[in-house]
């Protein structure tokens, strides 16, 4: 039996998307990330494999310890990307940090790269972050083909409508001529969408993280008059119910027969996700199923630090059939060819088209 294809995972939070590639054969051999609750939580569940620190001081060119790998993984941090927050992108605090993501693929050469980010990272700084990222990770030696692609994990089967950035690199010599896995979900795919409902039922025999939080009275007199699906814009202007919001996301209620709107990290004024029929934020554990982990998946911390590592995880189930197809490389399942060719058009394209493309592909 071949051995496990081995991967470094830079960014890692609680491991969401690691348990998906685990799920399909790959081992997390080394892991990093700087919130201490999430390192915990990646203990417990999946390996012991990681360490906590500051990615930026940590060399991947140097250190020792930073075993070799088969791929690269990591989510750089999201928020100066984000369609619901400001957008200051690479100018951003840390909009940088896709550049230690670039290090590691630079260090390790691995066959295989998968990046991952929010949907605003398609629009900031006018469009031209995601281009540099992307003629940035193009520049490493020995040169990979690159698809970003954004995803609606909703249509593989996560009960929740979570659109994000996956920016996968494959290795020019594998001869690997990737395309995105194919929608099993939804209209695009074979299978209704997996609904909310359906997620949470039974949900509260399960014993982790799954504390109801005290809900102030007024905060359910608001629930009470927003309708399955709705939110803080269902109550009239002239009731003294009404709640001013920024976002959608405020005092949405999920709808029993439809996926969830997606499951957000942090923020208050509402923006906990609530329950229907019942008038109440959803659990953490709630929170959990809808982002398609297992329910033996303990998240370790308090419970607004286990809401973030919920909020920002990728959903496992969500990045599987990439995992799957992506595992090809390693079983030996396909029939090599010259990507040489291949990459020249891409990087004729703009970042637009090749999106445009790849939500396109088929196979």
């Amino acid at each position: 039996m071949n051995p496990k294809p081995k991967i470094v995972s830079t960014f890692t939070g609680c491991g969401g998307m690691d348990l998906g590639f685990e799920q399909e054969g790959f081992e997390t051999i080394w892991a990093n990330d700087f919130e201490e609750m999430a390192v915990e939580t990646f203990k417990r569940n999946i390996s012991s494999n990681t360490v906590l620190g500051d990615i930026t001081q940590i060399d991947p060119f140097t250190d020792p310890t930073i075993p070799e790998a088969d791929i690269v993984m990591g989510g750089f941090p999201c928020q100066d990307f984000s369609v619901i927050w400001k957008q200051p992108g690479l100018s951003g605090e840390r909009g940088g940090l896709y550049k230690n993501f670039a290090e590691f693929v630079t260090a390790k050469k691995p066959k295989v790269f998968v990046a991952e980010n929010v949907k605003g990272l398609l629009t900031a700084n006018k469009r031209m972050a995601i281009k540099t990222i992307v003629e940035d990770l193009q520049s490493i030696s020995p040169g990979y083909l690159i698809k970003p692609r954004l995803y609606n994990f909703a249509d593989y089967g996560v009960p929740q409508f979570r659109e994000r950035v996956l920016i996968v690199g494959v290795r020019a010599d594998t001869g690997f001529n990737f395309k995105h896995p194919r929608r099993t979900h939804g209209p695009h795919g074979i299978f209704p969408y997996l609904t909310a409902g359906q997620a949470l039922e039974n949900v509260e025999d399960v014993p982790y993280n799954n504390e109801q939080l005290n809900q102030r009275p007024r905060t359910r007199e608001i629930l009470n008059r927003i309708p399955e699906g709705g939110n803080f814009t269902d109550i009239p202007k002239d009731s003294p119910f009404y709640v001013k919001g920024m976002i959608s996301h405020v005092y949405r209620r999920i709808h029993r027969n439809e996926p969830a709107k997606t499951i957000i990290a942090a923020g208050g004024g509402g923006t906990w996700g609530y329950h229907y029929p019942e008038p109440r934020s959803l659990t953490n554990r709630e929170r959990a199923r809808l982002q398609s982990f297992p329910d033996w998946f303990e998240f370790v911390g308090s419970t607004t630090e286990v809401r973030r590592q919920i909020g920002n995880a990728v959903p496992p189930e969500g990045v599987r059939p990439l995992a799957s197809r992506l595992m090809r490389i390693f079983t030996g399942d396909y029939t090599p060819v010259d990507l040489t060719q291949e990459i020249s058009r891409l990087n004729s394209m703009t970042i637009a088209e090749r999106v445009k493309e790849a939500n396109e592909e088929v196979d």
